[in-house]
């Protein structure tokens, strides 16, 4: 074979090579291609996955919430049934028995004052042993606080009807002041001292705010969950402090109410609580995270992360308001609702 004849073959094997590599380098991209198609497809469905399962448990844990608050509803209203009951018999006999009571005392100042020397020496020597004086004098007393007795747990009764009643399909006018009163009655039991602190302090100063539209059972859980998480902060900010230090520099919630005509809001008029803790206060890492999805700041099996995230979406998407929280680390922390009024509302005010 001619020189020439060969590099012709040569050049065509070239050719043919080249070919066949522009084949393989193409080819090697469709498959790096497909692999990156697969990759991004992947990475989307175990992205949707873990999106999924956080909505799932996150739906789940709601529904638990619901369902507790559901059943201490249910709970609450019972024990209000149970209790109205007896309270309103005897409320009912109450006048009654104070009318009685004014006529047996007529009865005898006037037998007093008719036989001031006659009475026969039994009758006085047994009015003596008996401190008819001191009896005369206190029952009036007594029966006063049988009265405020009565009215108190009548105002109980009504506050945890209050607390348990239905939520409506839409807003109804309720008293901002009741709802906070409801929760700290269902609450009270935790404030009171135990055996490593003493009571906590709880103080109100209410201003003169009128019923405002709102889904009351919803701000019932929203007031519920911010003094439950302030009485957490607070028993644990105690740990580790002696009972007289505690006495010393008492544990204290305060709650104060307003009405305010600046709210940062479409609606600029609104009705704002304000719920105050002297606990720890939240560490600056922490402050901007508070309202996110399951993150809490409690230990393993104390707290879901839910309460202040579905605080948030009952106050901004339910009634389009705002909640805010303020924080001085090592001092206080106070959570700030604001529950906007309808542009009309307050026009007779």
């Amino acid at each position: 074979m001619s020189e020439n004849a060969r590099l012709l073959a040569l050049e065509k094997e070239n050719r043919i090579l080249r070919k066949q590599l522009e084949r393989s380098k193409t080819h090697r991209i469709k498959l790096e291609n497909a692999y990156e198609n697969q990759q991004t497809v992947l990475f989307k469905v175990i992205q949707g996955l873990e999106q999924s399962l956080e909505e799932l448990t996150s739906t789940q844990l709601q529904l638990i919430e619901q369902e507790k608050m559901s059943a201490l509803g249910n709970l609450v209203a019972g024990v209000a049934h149970e209790i109205n009951n007896p309270i309103s018999y005897i409320s009912g006999n109450i006048t009654e028995l104070e009318y009685s009571l004014s006529e047996i005392f007529d009865h005898l100042n006037l037998y007093q004052h008719q036989f001031p020397a006659g009475v026969p020496e039994k009758i006085a020597a047994h009015a003596e042993e008996i401190n008819l004086a001191f009896l005369l004098e206190d029952l009036p007393k007594l029966m006063a606080s049988v009265t405020t007795g009565c009215d108190r747990i009548h105002a109980i009764s009504r506050s945890l009807r209050n607390f348990s009643r239905i939520d409506h399909s839409h807003k109804i006018l309720s008293n901002l002041h009741e709802a906070i009163d409801g929760s700290l009655l269902i609450l009270k039991h935790r404030l009171k001292a135990n055996n490593y602190r003493p009571a906590i302090t709880v103080t109100t100063n209410y201003s003169d705010i009128p019923p405002i539209p709102c889904f009351p059972n919803q701000l019932n859980q929203v007031f519920m969950n911010i003094l439950a998480n302030a009485i957490d902060a607070l028993d644990g900010h105690s740990q580790g402090k002696s009972y007289r230090e505690l006495e010393t520099h008492p544990n204290q919630i305060s709650i104060t109410t307003e009405v305010s005509q600046h709210c940062e809001l479409p609606v600029r008029t609104c009705a704002v609580v304000h719920i105050t803790d002297n606990g720890p206060g939240i560490p600056d890492h922490m402050h901007q995270k508070i309202f996110e999805h399951l993150y809490t700041t409690k230990q393993m099996g104390k707290g879901t992360g839910l309460g202040l995230t579905i605080s948030q979406k009952i106050v901004t998407e339910h009634h389009g308001g705002r909640i805010t929280v303020d924080t001085l680390p090592g001092q206080s922390t106070r959570f700030s609702i604001y529950i906007p009024y309808p542009s009309d509302a307050l026009a007779d005010r």
